[in-house]
């Protein structure tokens, strides 16, 4: 590690912890008032990620939550296998553009600028791939297929599951960028890449598969994902990670699980519009105590741009706690992202 990083990563560090205040809706848990679970997970992230960045830290008010988001971007995006992690940077930009998260994009997008000396890596068949993997085909449209073997299935499928869920969480609880309003334009690439520089592990060479999934107990993979099934850690880390979010979304009432599966079902992968006419119909007929619930659910999985104060407030109505928001919008994220996933073919196409 350069003597650059080792000076930068204090300020960086305390910086990202300072800018948990700004997540939205709900409070973090500062590191100081961490419980075990929490204070556990967070010195997992500051050892193998190198800082306690806002879209992990944002789940903290459900434990539980908060391990199975660290769960899925350790084991499958920052460890590496049989795929690069310059490769999935890729992935996990181009899916983070096709949801436009830009404070994803940023964020792995100077990553993968620290990592290769290809700044258009996105602009190839991966990154094409990528940008489509969250939609049906157009009948009549060819699909764009995986440029990847089936080796890679599971570690490139997994990433691009974990950042369609990310990016609904991050979109709905941070700013549009990582870089502060104030920052002048020509500082953002500086400041960006001080950041992404101190986001490497503490320790020297790569990362051991596996050490965080003691923190989640032992799950079945998802049905549908038989592509992780090669990869014992991605296949685990999405049991454990699945398993953990349905267990703590478990006071959601049927009728919103319903409503969510119905509607996932029929969805294509495209944007809803700018308009909330579907809401309302996909609401329709459903009780009124559990109508704000529903509707917070469909816009995670669907709109997340479009969740607003007023949608928020009508939950909290009768979930007052920053832990059920956090269990509601990560259920519904991740039931999105599985979903997505059992879409992806088995045999992807070689090279």
């Amino acid at each position: 590690m350069s003597q650059e990083v080792l000076d930068v990563r204090p300020v960086v560090k305390a910086v990202l912890r300072n800018a948990l205040k700004d997540v939205r809706h709900v409070r973090a848990v500062a590191p100081r008032g961490a419980g075990e679970q929490v204070a556990r997970v967070y010195t997992q992230i500051e050892r193998d990620f190198g800082v306690l960045a806002p879209p992990l830290a944002l789940h903290s008010p459900a434990p539980e939550v908060l391990a199975a988001s660290w769960l899925l971007l350790r084991e499958i995006l920052l460890v590496e296998g049989r795929v690069g992690r310059a490769a999935k940077e890729v992935v996990a930009t181009e899916v983070s553009r096709a949801n436009s998260c830009p404070y994803c994009v940023d964020v792995h997008r100077a990553t993968l600028r620290e990592l290769s000396d290809r700044p258009d890596a996105g602009s190839g068949a991966l990154g094409t791939w990528a940008r489509s993997s969250g939609l049906l085909p157009v009948p009549g449209e060819p699909s764009p297929p995986a440029p990847f073997g089936p080796s890679a299935a599971p570690e490139l499928y997994g990433v691009a599951v974990t950042f369609h869920y990310i990016n609904r969480m991050v979109s709905i609880y941070l700013a549009g960028s990582p870089v502060p309003d104030q920052a002048p334009g020509f500082l953002r690439g500086p400041i960006l890449r001080t950041a992404t520089r101190a986001m490497r592990p503490d320790g020297p060479g790569p990362l051991r598969p596996g050490t965080s999934l003691d923190l989640l107990p032992d799950a079945p993979l998802p049905d549908g994902l038989a592509w992780a099934s090669p990869n014992r850690t991605v296949a685990a880390a999405l049991g454990r990670a699945a398993g953990a979010v349905e267990s703590a979304a478990r006071w959601v009432p049927e009728g919103v699980r319903e409503c969510l599966d119905i509607h996932l079902a029929r969805w294509g992968g495209r944007p809803m519009g700018l308009g909330r006419v579907w809401l309302d119909e996909a609401v329709a007929g459903l009780p009124a105590p559990e109508v704000p619930t529903a509707r917070l659910a469909l816009l995670t999985a669907f709109a997340c741009h479009q969740v607003t104060d007023a949608d928020i407030l009508a939950f909290r109505e009768r979930h007052p706690a920053d832990r059920e928001l956090i269990e509601l919008t990560s259920w519904a994220a991740l039931s999105t992202a599985l979903l997505l996933g059992r879409r992806f073919t088995t045999a992807p196409a070689s090279p």
